[in-house]
């Protein structure tokens, strides 16, 4: 049976990944993005390769709303969405306190409020139908606090915090919900968040396959929390033990322009 995925922050990065091994494994796609015209690149690209469908939908959604709407076209479409993947996010770099607030506010909306709005809409379909996969990006950041990119963190702590409890939820229904929660990985990110120069990108950094397949997997697997790479579990594992003010200063030093 043909499967559908809704991907969004499918423009770039992990979405584009994510939407090229689901159309490998023949599953039609839903790309949801600002860079409409990215995504029809896209689409003409897959659709010459794989015999599945491609629907487009440019949409900002860090517009609250946004959700509902995407959802309300689906179902006027008829189109079933079996996998969700809540890939859209930004992050932002500087002190709070000199932050610009119109984009603290954008980055809340796009981080939280659309993954829980997307996940709200699209689940209790997924119920109703007995089967369902809903993945939602994290990341590393999830696990502690981070000085200089404040709300980033905090975003990333409620969807891996918000994910569980509703993976627990849904426990017997056919559907399950996996957390990702990547480290540092080649996508479009630091340069938006101005982290060009900052120690957490000096290091080895994941490409944006790996770590999308590994997320594919993971959903398929149906497991609740993955970290991807080594030394990002031994890190994810280790804050557990450690003083909370030593864990964020660390994290601090990591942001650090050299």
């Amino acid at each position: 049976m043909k499967r559908t995925v809704l991907i969004t922050g499918a423009s770039n990065g992990l979405g584009v990944e994510f939407a090229k091994i689901h159309a490998a494994k023949g599953d039609n796609l839903v790309l949801v993005a600002r860079g409409k015209d990215k995504m029809n690149l896209l689409k003409a690209e897959i659709e010459k390769r794989h015999p599945v469908s491609v629907y487009v939908i440019g949409r900002d959604l860090s517009d609250p709303g946004a959700p509902r709407t995407i959802y309300n076209e689906l179902k006027t479409q008829k189109i079933q969405v079996d996998y969700l993947i809540n890939n859209a996010g930004f992050g932002d770099f500087g002190l709070f306190e000199k932050s610009n607030w119109e984009k603290q506010l954008q980055m809340i909306n796009l981080n939280v409020t659309a993954v829980t709005y997307f996940t709200r809409l699209f689940l209790p379909d997924m119920i109703k139908n007995k089967y369902g996969k809903i993945l939602n990006i994290a990341s590393t950041a999830s696990f502690q606090p981070g000085p200089t990119m404040s709300v980033y963190f905090a975003t990333k702590a409620f969807v891996l915090s918000f994910s569980e409890a509703i993976a627990n939820e849904v426990k017997g229904t056919g559907v399950t919900v996996t957390t990702l929660c990547p480290g540092a990985t080649a996508t479009g990110f630091k340069t938006v968040a101005s982290l060009d120069n900052s120690n957490l990108f000096k290091g080895w950094i994941a490409s944006s396959k790996s770590v999308a397949e590994y997320g594919y997997r993971a959903m398929m697997r149906g497991r609740t929390v993955v970290v991807h790479g080594l030394m990002n579990k031994i890190m994810a594992f280790s804050v557990r033990f450690a003083p909370r003010n030593i864990v964020t200063a660390i994290a601090r030093m990591k942001l650090k322009a050299k």
